[in-house]
């Protein structure tokens, strides 16, 4: 797989021990020396080839650098549980049935800006981890643990089995978001954009906040409201 963007592509060669590939442009001056230092004494191929070659190959916003990777790798849920049990204050985030890369990618930005402890994504109905989410985050991809399960219903009763809550944001039966609690172990599951939380994951929800709108509109992109509930997250810790 090809990852791209400056960021992206430095946070994969600091963290990461599986790229086999760089390829760069000519005129990317102030990268070609950053790189090199960065692949020393590492087995990784470097290309440099001009802007205009790269533009025909890649997309549009690769600033003039790519790397080759494997394919990114999910963590097991239970493996997210154990690597997290001796905490005091756990947040996971339930993102379903998200579909959009771009929201994906800036969730998982702010995630790591306000160290959230992981995300869950569903196998279906929604976006996986790959090039364009990785772009968006930023590299913020390489320091967030996602796992991706085959049932968010089961999984939240696992979360619940382990001494989480389940924090729902929807507008329907819930309280101002500034007036939940949020210690302890929690998970916040947002919905998507058109459909908002599934029938079966909102059964299972302990508690269900919003953020109040003002204005004319009566919802928020998904990567906003997530990034709304997660400052309010570490502001209540």
């Amino acid at each position: 797989m090809n990852i791209y963007g400056k960021n992206t592509v430095i946070e994969a060669l600091k963290t990461r021990d599986d790229v086999s590939k760089i390829i760069i442009s000519t005129s990317n001056h102030e990268m070609i020396p950053l790189v090199k230092k960065l692949i020393k004494n590492k087995n990784i191929e470097i290309q440099e080839l001009p802007l205009n070659k790269m533009n025909q190959m890649f997309p549009k916003n690769h600033q003039g650098i790519v790397a080759t990777v494997n394919d990114y790798q999910y963590v097991q849920l239970e493996k997210l549980i154990e690597k997290n049990q001796n905490k005091q204050h756990v947040a996971f985030v339930i993102l379903d049935g998200l579909e959009d890369p771009h929201n994906l990618g800036a969730v998982l930005r702010t995630a790591d800006a306000t160290q959230m402890d992981g995300i869950i994504i569903p196998k279906n109905r929604s976006v996986s981890l790959n090039a364009t989410v990785a772009k968006v985050s930023t590299g913020a991809i390489e320091h967030i643990d996602v796992a991706q399960v085959t049932n968010l219903a089961s999984t939240i009763e696992t979360l619940k089995a382990n001494g989480y809550w389940i924090i729902g944001l929807d507008m329907e039966g819930s309280i101002d978001y500034k007036a939940q609690d949020y210690s302890g172990k929690i998970a916040v599951v947002i919905g998507s954009e058109g459909k908002g939380i599934s029938r079966l994951v909102r059964d299972n929800c302990d508690f269900f906040v919003h953020i109040p709108m003002f204005g004319h509109v009566n919802s928020l992109n998904a990567s906003v409201s997530a990034s709304i509930i997660f400052y309010e997250i570490i502001r209540n810790r």
